[in-house]
């Protein structure tokens, strides 16, 4: 009899193999680019496309998801995408690693949204968040663990061996997460506040989740670069990504639980104010030179509280088509991830790092009176549902 300690650990593994085949290519670029004979420019157009087919196809097959089952989706995703990655490591040229990378991309936007959903599907209403707390969090442990580990693994063998192992494993977990998942498909059946939402309604939602991870992107991806026109060495600059990736993962953790106890809404709304909060306030410690480290983690930790909350607030809120909107959510974040970085570059060639986070800090308060508006919204469908019950009552 399989435990949801099984289930969980299965998902949080299947996150983590995801999340290091996501992040472990960019590290990886000049290694590639030497092999095949390209620029590094050009080899990092193998992030580009898995990326793009990423936010494209996620919506599709989280619609699929819902309408055959989250476990066959999850299985066929798992299986494709461990055969992309075994194509990734024998490709013979550069063409046919980026065609790997595609059906890897696509792959993936199949595996996320039905591991988030079953986690959360399974799990008792006042552990829901918890859970896909838990199950992002093997996603963010990929980039301080899985990263690292690929990048040595590339430098001692040879960086294809990276993605014949991670091939392997995607194969193993698609048999697993079969098993584990058996029955997990039934409690999709649950009734949600919007059985046939707008795009106008559906937008409204996932704005919150453009606006956050703008805000966070549009910081995060000039981090490094702004620290460097401090005078910050290689060496610190490290230092200070392990400090934001520990207060990421806590934050993510907290989130979860904060939900669970405190309610989606409020907890998203937290997030949102803290991380516009907390970008003011590290534009303070950048300018004194003092407790960088801290500030940049408690960025971390604050910004993080408001996703797991936001995937509760759409599962509830859409829960028939639970796969679909966190499929959706996740083109958002891509969405957000590409806004910010382009915001964040024109930020940072015209006024420095300082107005960069300045720009990034009204972007998440708009965020949050977003989120504020959305709430109110759900109040009044809420209401109108609760209205429409009474009159069938009547």
């Amino acid at each position: 009899m399989l435990s949801d300690f099984d289930r969980l650990a299965i998902a949080w593994l299947t996150m983590f193999t995801i999340g290091s085949d996501l992040f472990a290519v960019s590290p990886l670029l000049p290694l590639i680019a030497d092999d095949y004979g390209v620029s590094v420019a050009s080899a990092g157009l193998s992030v580009t496309v898995f990326a793009f087919t990423y936010a494209l196809c996620a919506p599709a097959l989280g619609h699929i998801a819902d309408r055959v089952g989250r476990r066959p989706v999850l299985t066929c995703c798992l299986c494709a995408f461990g055969l992309a990655n075994l194509l990734t490591a024998v490709s013979a040229d550069f063409a046919w690693l980026l065609v790997a990378r595609l059906i890897a991309g696509a792959a993936a936007a199949g595996v996320s949204p039905s591991i988030y959903a079953l986690a959360g599907g399974t799990a008792p209403p006042q552990e829901r968040a918890t859970r896909m707390a838990i199950v992002v969090s093997g996603l963010l442990m990929s980039l301080a663990f899985g990263t690292p580990i690929g990048l040595l693994t590339a430098a001692s063998v040879d960086w294809p061996v990276v993605f014949g192992a991670l091939g392997a494993l995607s194969l193993l977990l698609a048999g697993l997460n079969s098993r584990v998942w058996r029955d997990a498909d039934a409690s999709g059946s649950v009734i949600g506040l919007a059985e046939h939402p707008t795009r106008i309604a559906v937008a409204a939602q996932l704005a919150p989740t453009v606006l956050w991870s703008t805000a966070l992107y549009a910081m995060y991806t000039y981090l490094g670069e702004g620290l460097s026109s401090l005078g910050y060495s290689s060496d610190r600059i490290a230092e200070v990504i392990v400090f934001y990736g520990s207060g990421a993962i806590l934050g993510t953790l907290v989130g979860g639980r904060t939900a669970d106890r405190l309610g989606a809404g409020p907890t998203s709304t937290i997030g949102l104010a803290g991380l516009g909060a907390c970008l003011v306030l590290l534009v303070v410690a950048l300018r004194l030179g003092l407790l960088v480290d801290c500030a940049v983690a408690v960025l971390s930790f604050s910004a993080q509280l408001f996703f797991p909350a936001q995937q509760l607030r759409l599962a509830n809120y859409f829960a028939t088509r639970r796969t679909t909107i966190l499929a959706w959510n996740n083109s958002a974040l891509f969405l957000g991830i590409s806004l910010g970085s382009l915001a964040g570059g024109q930020a940072v060639s015209l006024g420095g790092f300082d107005i960069d986070l300045a720009i990034a800090a009204v972007i998440a308060l708009v965020g949050c009176f977003t989120t504020l508006e959305s709430r109110r919204r759900a109040e009044v469908t809420i209401s109108l549902v609760d209205q429409t019950y009474v009159a069938k009552a009547g």
